[in-house]
């Protein structure tokens, strides 16, 4: 059977996003260096995340989601030369519209498709509200090169609707571009060990690997400071962490999984087989009784 290996990576995001980009270009050469067919960015990683503060400013910031976009057109190149699998993540504008948003890079460089994050956060330090339309594209999986790649983006993933959506998708593997780290109203909570063990979770539940890369380092915006806390990932299917990085350090993780095993044994143990969506209405609700419109 053929073992795809997998990448997650993570850096810290300054005010030069010129030298972001290049950074992030380095580890996804790095990352291919040490064999990576599919490899995961993190969220808004061309900058700092300045959702931090409500600034009409910052909407300068977004791409239209065109083949010639500079940022775009780097990273499908990137993903061409190298033979791999890219999720870009960036900020996009469309009209008056703008969303957080995903493009798809195969490993010839050809952009599958766009993912817009379904659920907007809204919080002291999380300001997305603000910036991004709640995205209108429903969940994606797209078959490329080297598997069935689903991903979500930052707050989706706190949502096992998320995971469950694209694992009836036929995904092989659920990737989620990150920004999290420290709550400006509550300097003493650390959610890593909550924010791991969601996504550990949706791993066992729906028996995929899952992957994450999130940011590092400590950003301020006037009397915003956070510090983003890493600790990027890959489980196993079983929700086992297979590559596990630290709060700090700059870096490439790795690990190979094989998609047929996994598909084999994903439908031997019967998760799906005994699904009973029909007794799922509840989900299409949000107080539990009324259809959500």
């Amino acid at each position: 059977m053929t073992k795809t290996t997998l990448a997650v990576t993570q850096m810290a995001c300054t005010d030069d996003l010129a030298a972001n980009v290049d950074r992030a270009e380095s580890l996804v050469r790095e990352a291919a260096g040490l064999g990576a067919n599919i490899i995961l960015l993190q969220e808004l990683f061309e900058g700092p995340y300045f959702c931090k503060k409500q600034k009409f400013e910052y909407f300068s910031l977004a791409h239209e989601a065109r083949l010639d976009d500079p940022l775009l057109a780097r990273f499908s190149g990137l993903a061409k030369e190298l033979g791999v699998v890219l999720p870009v993540s960036f900020f996009e504008r469309a009209g008056k519209a703008f969303y957080n948003s995903m493009a798809m890079m195969d490993a010839d460089g050809k952009t599958l498709g766009l993912y817009r994050k379904t659920h907007i956060p809204q919080g002291p330090g999380y300001e997305e509200k603000y910036y991004f339309n709640p995205g209108d594209t429903g969940f994606k999986v797209w078959e490329t090169a080297f598997g069935k790649v689903g991903v979500g983006i930052c707050w989706d993933q706190w949502y096992p609707e998320t995971a469950r959506s694209m694992a009836l998708m036929d995904a092989d593997v659920l990737m989620f571009p990150t920004a999290i780290g420290s709550e400006p109203t509550m300097p003493d909570w650390d959610s890593m060990p909550h924010w791991r063990r969601t996504q550990q979770g949706h791993a066992a539940a729906n028996i995929l690997p899952v992957c994450a890369s999130n940011r590092i380092g400590t950003e301020t915006d006037e009397d915003v400071t956070m510090t983003f806390y890493g600790s990027s990932f890959i489980t196993d299917p079983m929700g086992e962490l297979l590559a596990d990085a630290d709060r700090t350090t700059q870096g490439v993780f790795t690990a190979e999984v094989d998609f047929d095993e996994i598909r084999n044994f994903r439908t031997g143990w019967g998760f799906y087989r005994d699904r009973r969506p029909k007794h799922y209405h509840t989900l299409l609700t949000l107080d539990g009784h009324t259809p959500a419109d």
